[in-house]
């Protein structure tokens, strides 16, 4: 199982179809400490594909060498990456631990939308021309889909910086694609990349990229 210390983690099944579905956390206490009071929450990188249901679990206790079960009810229409969260007490001080991101399949996807990269130096000049590359892999063989980049600048304008239909994909064949665009101000910009299947959005990749003066 892997492992982030203190805590070894299973998160299963890794794939379910869509609907509403369970999934099963398994942790290990493999640290010399007891942890108590602990808040255990699993949360969706993506809302709009994957829905947590609930609250999360309470668990009182967990002791050294111990291993314990929780379960999360979740909404899901498409994949995306999830990651669990632990609050709780160590020796009577604030405990946070938080896992990596595990991908969750939902159901037969004809692509995935794998990266977006903002291919720049770490902080542009004002007035640089930035090009933002995406990376699609097809599932299984599947026609050409719609790939939208967007733009959220740092005082709110959020623009459509490309549009890419992009061609025949067959099963683990990839192909990257790019839009550029201009900042007209400086500061932080969030970049967005939509994979959309007959109108239906099956993917989202974000990129920050801090421009500053020139």
């Amino acid at each position: 199982m892997p492992v982030k210390y203190p805590i070894e983690y299973e998160l299963k099944p890794k794939e379910i179809d869509s609907n509403t579905r369970w999934l099963t956390l398994e942790v290990k206490n493999i640290g010399p400490d007891v942890l108590t009071s602990l808040d255990i929450r699993l949360h969706s990188l993506d809302t709009y594909n994957l829905y947590v249901l609930g609250n999360g679990s309470f668990l009182s206790v967990l002791n050294p060498d111990e291993t314990t079960t929780v379960h999360f009810n979740v909404s899901a229409i498409r994949s995306t990456s999830v990651y669990f969260t632990m609050d709780g007490l160590r020796h009577g001080d604030s405990f946070t631990w938080e896992s990596p991101l595990v991908f969750i399949s939902v159901g037969a996807e004809a692509a995935r939308l794998t990266s977006l990269f903002a291919m720049t130096e770490p902080y542009p000049p004002l007035g640089e021309t930035i090009r933002c590359e995406a990376t699609v892999r097809g599932v299984s063989e599947t026609e050409g889909m719609t790939l939208e980049f967007w733009s959220n600048s740092p005082t709110g304008d959020f623009e459509k910086i490309g549009t890419v239909e992009t061609k025949e994909l067959s099963a683990n064949e990839t192909a990257t694609y790019a839009a550029e665009f201009e900042p007209d101000e400086t500061g932080l910009y969030n970049i967005y990349a939509y994979l959309f299947d007959n109108g239906n959005r099956i993917g989202r990749q974000t990129e920050i990229v801090y421009v500053k003066e020139a």
